[in-house]
């Protein structure tokens, strides 16, 4: 019996489309800028998943398990939230059919998870599925994070989250580059070494990061920083405020999830503050996590 199945990471702005087998092996894939935003309407995504499938030449009955944004109040159709206290082994068994006639039966989404300590709240919703397919790597204990638009710090025992901090760092930098006074500064190279560890520097001093940020500003106009490294040096300050707030005990060690780019400079960053740093591919992570909605 066939039974490979379509996996969906459907965010805001992008998604992608795996076609995985039962061991977790990627068959086929798909990546556009098909997002939720792109979509422009809850009536109108059935017909995305249609026209998706057929760019990728595979019949409208084949399974489909969806991640993300679609489960959102603004997606498809609104899925509630997985308490943090129930396992992420768990989430097979609380996938939510999709209630459209033309798709009810074949079409699934993940549940998002809500992370409560006290008053403070902070949610995910895509991140839990790459946290599934880390679980089933064997990775169920420890720090992993998740960077991008929403970068994602979450501690694990035994398969369970313990903790969860979301932090705004690439939509915060693409606001000071795309306007205010940082904009005008930010065209340079914001890989360049230098001024990525000088941000990580003044980030380990833990200063309010709108000081800090604004000190950027002051650097450049002052003469006493090159402009080419605002971008560098601003990335480093956002990052580097990630690390001074996890608090992580001395010695422990932290597991990415991310592309390249953003692994490697997680990876400096982690090293700077003296912490170890394996990284994980995050496609694989994500057909691994799909072939165990195929095995429940």
């Amino acid at each position: 019996m066939n039974k490979n199945i379509v996996g969906i990471d459907w965010g805001t702005s992008n998604r992608r489309a795996y076609l995985i087998d039962e061991s977790g092996a990627c068959l086929a894939e798909h990546e556009d800028n098909q997002g939720m935003l792109a979509v422009g309407g809850r009536e109108r995504f059935g017909a995305s998943l249609a026209a998706l499938l057929d760019a990728m030449r595979l019949p409208a009955e084949v399974p489909v398990i969806m991640a993300g944004m679609v489960g959102s109040a603004s997606g498809w159709q609104e899925v509630g939230y997985q308490d943090a206290s129930a396992p992420l082994e768990g989430l097979p068994r609380h996938l939510a059919p999709v209630t459209d006639p033309a798709w009810a039966g074949r079409c699934h989404i993940v549940p998002g998870y809500c992370y409560r300590d006290g008053a403070a709240v902070d949610v995910m919703r895509g991140e839990e599925t790459q946290l599934l397919g880390a679980v089933a790597l064997g990775h169920r204990d420890g720090w992993i994070v998740l960077p991008g638009t929403h970068s994602k710090w979450v501690l694990l025992r035994d398969g369970v989250i313990q903790s969860l901090a979301t932090y705004m760092t690439g939509e915060l930098f693409a606001m000071l580059s795309a306007g205010g006074t940082l904009s005008s500064m930010m065209g340079g190279d914001s890989t360049d070494a230098e001024g990525f560890a000088a941000g990580l520097e003044q980030a380990a001093r833990k200063l309010p990061l709108s000081n800090s940020l604004f000190r950027v500003r002051a650097g450049v106009v002052a003469k006493a920083a090159p402009p080419q490294q605002a971008a560098a040096l601003a990335s480093g300050l956002l990052i580097g405020a990630e690390f001074a707030a996890a608090a992580l005990q001395a010695g422990q060690g932290i597991t990415v999830i991310g592309s390249p780019a953003l692994a490697t400079r997680y990876a400096a960053a982690a090293a700077h503050f003296g912490l170890q740093c394996q990284v994980l591919d995050p496609h694989r992570v994500f057909c691994t996590a799909v072939s165990q909605f195929i095995k429940a």
